[in-house]
């Protein structure tokens, strides 16, 4: 099987700009953990795009590389590639809809996907129809709207975030109308009551509904200039058992789900809340072979034809931050 590769930072997205280095930190991480997956499996050959400024700075022992320079368009590049590979695995952020576009492409051209397909992430791309649907299904999440500038709000603390934003990017806590002032005029907000409790994360499989929980993952946060910040991830933080229902609950409502998808969560001494559904590689899976001794690749490959056969040699909590993994202490 030749697979495709893309991930979206270090492929070549911000191939004509200066690159984020967060962004690019996790970009490269996420990416070389993907490729040591696969390059542990026989019969894969590898596709890879990569920004020329990463060149050397990751392992591609084995993969094809094809470099995207400034005067590239690295879409067009995407597309000629995905043409001549039978699967494509592309890690993009959803906002302004890109990795729905890298997943159109696909399914224009006949490729297969090794992630969920666009319409699924058309839906969980959009933080408000993604509230709708947890809602409708009375699956407990965070209250959420549209932000109206017109409205008085009350002076409680507020999350404000891009209603297809990432992470934390562009996502301000905010008290009182002049809290609001600093919001980008052009950009669609939603608003959540700011909820304090442990931020925990999912990641698991999906296919047709059901869904397989790998890990249950601590995400560690700083708070400077009113943002939340990404500071590390303890993989494998928790027993899984009383988080699968969850999980499940989340296949049901999301029956178009497929492949490896991350879940956001906010954990209070009431309830356990879905906060995001992330339709992709996270963070969290760089983890997941050192704290469990799973190859998510290899898992996702089988969905292809059945179900995965999740069997976990090591049970460890693992800690990645911005620098190195290492074992939780």
């Amino acid at each position: 099987m030749k697979i495709l590769v893309f991930e979206y930072i270090t492929g070549g997205g911000l191939n004509k700009q200066d690159l984020p280095d967060a962004l690019a930190k996790e970009g490269r991480m996420m990416l070389q953990a993907l490729l040591d997956n696969l390059a542990l499996l026989s019969n894969i050959k590898v596709e890879l795009l990569l920004d020329w400024r990463f060149f050397g700075k990751v392992d591609t022992h084995n993969v094809n590389v094809f470099l995207i320079h400034p005067h590239h368009d690295f879409s067009a590049q995407f597309k000629q590639l995905a043409q001549t590979c039978d699967a494509v695995w592309p890690i993009a952020p959803e906002s302004d809809g890109i990795l729905q576009s890298l997943c159109k492409i696909a399914e224009q051209v006949g490729c297969h996907l090794l992630v969920s397909p666009s319409t699924a992430v058309a839906i969980t791309a959009n933080k408000l129809k993604t509230f709708q649907v947890l809602h409708q299904n009375q699956i407990a999440t965070v209250p959420t709207q549209l932000f109206n500038r017109d409205i008085s709000y009350t002076d409680d603390l507020w999350m404000l975030k891009p209603i297809d934003g990432v992470g934390c990017t562009d996502s301000f806590l905010c008290s009182g109308q002049n809290g609001f002032k600093q919001l980008a005029e052009q950009v669609e907000y939603i608003i959540q009551p700011h909820i304090e409790g442990k931020k925990t994360s999912l990641s698991c499989l999906f296919k047709k509904g059901k869904a397989w929980l790998l890990s249950v993952n601590l995400q560690h946060f700083t708070i400077a200039n009113n943002q939340y910040h990404l500071a590390a991830i303890t993989v494998n933080c928790a027993k899984t058992e009383s988080y699968q229902s969850l999980a499940s609950d989340v296949g049901r409502a999301f029956p178009d789900l497929w492949g490896y998808v991350g879940i956001d969560l906010i954990e209070t001494p009431e309830q356990i809340l879905v906060l995001e559904i992330n339709p992709r590689l996270t963070s969290s899976f760089v983890g997941i072979r050192a704290a469990l001794g799973l190859n998510v690749a290899e898992l996702v490959l089988s969905l292809t034809n059945g179900e995965p056969k999740i069997s976990m040699p090591y049970n460890h909590a693992i800690t990645i931050n911005l620098n190195k993994i290492a074992h939780a202490q």
